[in-house]
């Protein structure tokens, strides 16, 4: 008795299950082309929550400068910290959600 991945939601199984416990997938009727639908499924789905990712990155790199401008803070205050940290910590976020997305793409064809 081997362990797999289910195809539906990647967790362990048994490869003599019928259906898989997590996510009730009925293991019996799967063939080639089934299996590579939810292969297909699953990489868009990580895709768009990736995406959304790189969108809430962007917004924390876009709200620390709109607040570090339009709130004229001077360096040295708390204002002028937070409006640099969010700046720097959405671009980082954003590179790596890229680079993460680059990544599946490749690995996708």
């Amino acid at each position: 008795m081997a362990v797999i991945n289910c195809p539906k939601c990647k967790k362990k199984i048994s490869d003599k299950a019928k259906t898989c416990e997590h996510c009730q997938l009925d293991l019996t009727v799967l063939d080639a082309d089934k299996i590579a639908s939810l292969k297909r499924v699953s990489v868009v789905a990580k895709s768009q929550q990736l995406m959304n990712h790189s969108f809430i990155a962007m917004l924390l790199f876009c709200g620390g400068f709109l607040f570090l401008y339009s709130q004229d803070a001077q360096p040295g205050t708390w204002q002028y910290v937070v409006s640099i940290a969010s700046a720097v910590l959405g671009f980082i976020l954003y590179l790596i959600t890229r680079v993460r997305l680059i990544l599946i793409k490749r690995n996708r064809s």
